[in-house]
């Protein structure tokens, strides 16, 4: 129920005027990343949204890019209830377990926040469930992931341009663990998936 960060080819768009071909911008990372979502979730039948709702999907709702809350990041292995295994709250009131594996801390407008990064226990992934001060009108209510990429030097790259929905924001029938209530932070974390309409 996770999203992977794939590098994939994008195609530059060409545009035909007075018989020249006049090449676009090449679409960011980022941008290219988000085209892939909205495509999977309007057209493949394994999307989390029902058949309903992906004949009127018209993309996800994002921030726009903020190059301020892309991070590089160690990884504090040493403070009380690292290693500890837990068993964070589903939606569907059924706990799925996870390894708290580290804290990460840094600055938004400011302000230092520290949140656990945890690592699921089936997929070995690290994993961050956070719930931030947009949450509610602008950001799922109940909070959203994101998941830290590993660096060679043992690093993390926490990048919250990436930060997305748990899957029951796009309906019913999804089990979604629910941010831990230390990773509820009121700090704003403008960056990322903002909230489904419909869902908020």
């Amino acid at each position: 129920m996770t999203d992977t960060h794939e590098h994939a080819h994008t195609a530059e768009h060409e545009h035909e005027h007075e018989h020249e071909h006049v090449r676009g911008p090449k679409p960011s990372r980022l941008e290219a990343f988000r085209a892939r979502k909205d495509h999977y979730f309007g057209h493949d039948p394994h999307s989390p949204l029902d058949h309903h709702q992906r004949h009127s999907f018209a993309g996800l709702a994002y921030f726009p890019e903020n190059t301020e809350l892309v991070f590089v990041l160690p990884l504090d292995t040493g403070g009380d209830g690292i290693g500890e295994r837990l068993r964070l709250a589903g939606s569907d009131g059924e706990p799925k377990e996870f390894d708290r594996a580290g804290r990460i801390t840094f600055s938004v407008g400011g302000q230092d926040v520290t949140l656990s990064v945890f690592k699921d226990v089936d997929r070995g992934r690290y994993f961050l469930p956070f719930r931030d001060g947009t949450a509610g009108a602008e950001s799922y209510p109940v909070g959203r992931y994101l998941d830290p990429q590993a660096r060679p030097d043992g690093t993390l790259t926490v990048d919250f341009n990436y930060a997305y929905n748990p899957y029951c924001a796009y309906g019913e029938g999804w089990t979604c663990p629910i941010p831990p209530r230390e990773n509820v932070v009121p700090v704003r974390i403008e960056a990322g998936e903002q909230v489904f309409p419909g869902h908020a």
